[in-house]
């Protein structure tokens, strides 16, 4: 007894619509079912419909041409090799998952407060960075970084994780305490987190506040045991501290996330991203900013 027939009468233009309301990883996943479906699932029409309408403006900005035989073969090269745009200023891709708008503003399209100010930063060459340069933080008491993005160049109907890209140097110091402030605003809606840059240096303040504090009485300096109330301070600094600190990434950076927002793609609003310091009057050294990232949220 004959089966009924599957799929696989229907013409391939038809299977090919189907998934093309899919996922691109649905459509991955497709093309085990059948050298039918596997044929549907690698065509043009599939893949034009994961890759973003105005596509064709961005590839317009690339500092170099993007060759490519298939639209299967730009999505993933678009998700496998990010392309930088506007002369280096920033880097653009795809998410593999979504086929979302990915980008990263260079540390050169951030502000950074006294940025082009020596002794405070300097801008060098990073072997590993896609740009020409990135900021290094040479000595500051005074830590502010902003970014602003347009939200209609991202992807509609999409949650957006913020995350800083960085390194720290070898003589990196004061970045773990105090903690820093992280805002993300997209119109009237906010984001707003504490992060650690540097928890080496935030465990090393904890163990001070835990274990004894030096104070002065007359010529002499003594020390003493911390205060109930003194212990509960730190206890809630590091349980504070805890919530986001940096990650480690494929591509030798650290990333920490500053902040989360929903883009309906319905208005072009400015997203508004800052990471500051300015309370504590320490003094911050060896923090080097590849940029700032924003990606759909996992």
């Amino acid at each position: 007894m004959t089966g009924e027939p599957g799929l696989e009468v229907l013409p391939e233009g038809c299977i090919a619509h189907a998934i093309s309301l899919t996922s691109p990883r649905d459509a991955c996943c497709s093309s085990a079912v059948s050298t039918v479906f596997q044929s549907a699932a690698a065509s043009d029409a599939v893949w034009n419909s994961f890759l973003p309408s105005d596509l064709e403006s961005i590839l317009a900005r690339a500092d170099r041409p993007v060759g490519f035989s298939s639209k299967r073969e730009l999505f993933f090269r678009l998700c496998d090799k990010p392309i930088l745009l506007d002369g280096g200023k920033m880097i653009f891709s795809l998410d593999r998952s979504s086929g979302a708008k990915c980008f990263m503003l260079s540390a050169r399209e951030l502000a950074i407060t006294w940025a082009d100010s020596d002794p405070y930063w300097r801008w060098v060459p990073e072997p590993d960075s896609r740009f020409s340069e990135v900021a290094e933080l040479l000595s500051v008491c005074w830590l502010e970084i902003r970014g602003h993005f347009k939200s209609k160049m991202l992807s509609s109907k999409t949650t957006y994780a913020v995350y800083l890209i960085f390194k720290l140097s070898d003589r990196a110091d004061g970045l773990g305490h105090p903690l820093q402030e992280a805002s993300v605003e997209l119109g009237t809606k906010s984001s707003a987190s504490v992060v650690c840059l540097q928890p080496s240096d935030m465990s090393a303040h904890m163990h001070a506040r835990r274990s004894r504090v030096w104070f002065r009485r007359g010529l002499r300096w003594r020390r003493r045991v911390l205060t109930v109330h003194e212990s509960q301070e730190a206890d809630e600094e590091a349980k504070e501290a805890a919530g986001r600190v940096p990650q480690s990434r494929d591509d030798g950076w650290m990333e920490i996330e500053l902040g989360e927002f929903y883009n309906n793609g319905e208005e072009d609003e400015e997203v508004a991203i800052s990471l500051l310091e300015v309370k504590g009057g320490h003094w911050k050294i060896g923090l080097i900013i590849e940029g700032i990232e924003m990606r759909p949220k996992k």
